[in-house]
């Protein structure tokens, strides 16, 4: 038996990265996956992978900064699943030009859009949800960049900041539902969101970086617990950077 037996979790950015680590370990744990990303093929095959561990899988090639979308999304996993446990928003993004001094208004935009309203919007329309079954788990993915600011860009420093005040303003609003959230701050890991740096971080740093199965790890620890605990924050950063 897994750690996640009879569980139905949403993942978003599950074509890769973080999210696809984490969907593929909750799989192989017993849990029923809906996987939410724009490029459906790259979700496919993370769905064919999943599906080797005998579990029910739903893809959703969605962009989640269109809400009604990813409301539909969300609706039509819990209705063919049959319930909604946990949402894992690991979707986000970051772009090279991200300095003050050369960022566009455009690019915040799409920084905001990408990194907290799709964590807005998937928070609304799993609530309805949790709410019916009498609770639920919300798992943001932050950055290790809001707890010691850093030169990842103000802009997804700012989303990223944003997605806490997100996960523990829904905290309060719904703990009388039995919803909790839990934000994780990760700190450098080994995913495609480097390539986007304006410079090419060095091999010799990358190879102490985190791996997305460690994140994965941390993502499972949080959504194996039982429904009396709650983890409000947890740091998971390389030992050796």
């Amino acid at each position: 038996m897994g750690k996640l037996d009879g569980l139905v979790v949403l993942v978003t950015g599950a074509s890769s990265g973080m999210g696809r680590a984490t969907a593929l370990l909750f799989a192989a744990e017993g849990a029923d996956v809906a996987l939410v990303a724009r490029r459906a093929a790259a979700l496919e095959e993370v769905a064919a992978e999943a599906r080797h561990h005998g579990r029910r899988v739903l893809v959703h090639a969605v962009d989640l900064a269109d809400g009604p979308a990813t409301r539909a999304a969300v609706d039509t996993t819990a209705e063919r699943l049959g319930r909604l446990d946990v949402v894992i928003n690991a979707a986000g993004t970051n772009i090279p030009r991200r300095a003050l001094s050369v960022l566009d208004p455009a690019d915040w935009h799409d920084m905001v859009e990408s990194n907290l309203s799709a964590c807005f919007h998937t928070t609304q329309a799993a609530l309805p949800h949790m709410r019916q079954q009498g609770g639920g788990l919300l798992v943001y993915l932050s950055s290790a960049a809001v707890q010691r600011p850093d030169r990842s860009g103000v802009a997804y420093q700012a989303t990223k900041h944003g997605q806490v005040g997100l996960a523990h303003g829904t905290m309060e609003e719904e703990r009388e539902n039995g919803i909790r959230t839990t934000v994780i701050f990760p700190g450098l890991t080994n995913t495609p969101l480097l390539e986007k740096r304006p410079v090419p971080t060095p091999p010799e740093i990358v190879a102490k970086a985190l791996l997305p199965e460690d994140v994965a790890q941390a993502c499972l620890f949080v959504a194996s617990l039982p429904a009396r605990v709650r983890v409000p924050e947890l740091a998971i950063v390389p030992s050796g950077i």
